[in-house]
């Protein structure tokens, strides 16, 4: 959409609708946090993606952006959430650093005895992930992208694609094609993993915006009030078994529903009964250290990936970013390129490892 509305001729292929249940938002929600640890480039585009899914939602008509707040759950006294609120405190982003106790400020029923503190950020909050994948796709088509349903696959050492037999070259081509990017490309710094997600029925007053988003990075959990009517989210962020996206069976392994239970019932006891009232698998591709992957694998031939989990969030802002890089008005990050990478829980929701 970026770049079609500044004056490129864009094409998009996309093997299935806009909105599909295999691609890597699929889920109804995502979640938008500027918290990233010790890390500023992250937390400075958070900031600046909170803004741009606003707007987009002012542009469609819809509230694409819930803007209930989050808690985060911290475990020890100098640990994630401590950088995290320095960082924030830092680039003049808003957060507070509260009491364990005050947590029954922000859930009708809470039990906090196993933490230090609690982060808040106000304006942090929920996107309607699902909807405003296929918001940004009517907008781009408005704006003059063209849109086809097919597959594509590489045209080695050329800037094109083949679809359906037919080859198109391009002065760029972009392969932002998430958790199938790694079948396309050899030797990319890429893992696919299965991930059930978790939605329970809960009485009305654990709804968004009254019940805010939280994340409980030690325990690799998260999720925030019903949205939608869906339920109330509570899942796991640590990375699943490997996965095949496109022809990998969609359903939740029981394991995932005792385990989000388990967290119910420590974490909020009144919610330790609360039935599964949706359930959905996507997929995470991510890299080592979570950083993303934007690199000139040919000239003129783009790869983008390795951003699902904490990518979606900063959509808005990052496609400017890419933008610029496709520009020319600069190139992109080193620590975007293809290079070797220590494994690093830094950027995630996720404190362990799956």
């Amino acid at each position: 959409m970026r770049l079609a509305e500044t004056g490129w001729r864009v094409t998009l292929v996309e093997q299935h609708r806009p909105g599909h249940v295999r691609q890597a938002s699929a889920g109804e929600t995502r979640l938008l946090r500027c918290a990233h640890g010790d890390d500023t480039w992250y937390a400075r585009l958070a900031w600046q993606a909170k803004d741009g899914w606003r707007r987009l939602g002012e542009r469609a008509g819809e509230e694409l952006y819930l803007e209930a707040g989050m808690v985060w759950f911290a475990r020890t006294p100098d640990g994630w959430e401590h950088a995290s609120a320095q960082v924030l405190k830092n680039l003049d982003i808003p957060c507070d650093v509260l009491d364990a106790a005050d947590g029954g400020r922000f859930f009708p029923d809470y039990r906090g005895d196993d933490l230090s503190f609690l982060l808040w950020e106000p304006h942090a909050g929920v996107i309607r992930a699902r909807r405003a994948t296929q918001v940004t796709a009517r907008l781009a088509q408005a704006a003059g992208a063209r849109l086809i349903r097919a597959r594509a696959t590489p045209v080695p050492g050329a800037a094109a694609v083949e679809v359906d037999g037919e080859v198109r070259h391009a002065d760029r081509v972009v392969w932002a094609c998430g958790a199938w990017l790694p079948s396309l490309f050899d030797g990319l710094p890429i893992t696919v993993t299965k991930q059930d997600t978790l939605h329970f029925a809960v009485p009305r007053e654990w709804s968004l915006p009254e019940t805010p988003a939280w994340v409980d990075h030690g325990a690799s959990a998260y999720g925030h009030g019903d949205v939608d009517g869906t339920g109330m989210k509570a899942t796991s962020d640590q990375e699943g078994r490997p996965y095949e996206p496109e022809h990998g069976e969609r359903v939740v392994d029981p394991a995932s529903v005792e385990q989000a239970h388990a967290y119910l019932r420590r974490r909020f006891p009144a919610l330790a009964g609360a039935p599964v009232l949706f359930s959905q698998v996507c997929q995470y591709a991510l890299t080592p250290d979570a950083e993303w992957l934007l690199t000139e694998a040919s000239p003129g031939v783009w790869l983008l990936g390795g951003d699902s989990g904490h990518g979606f969030k900063h959509a808005p802002a990052l496609a400017g970013y890419v933008a610029g890089v496709l520009d020319g008005e600069y190139g992109p990050e080193p620590r975007f390129g293809m290079r070797e990478r220590a494994p690093s829980r830094g950027l995630r929701t996720s404190g362990q490892a799956g």
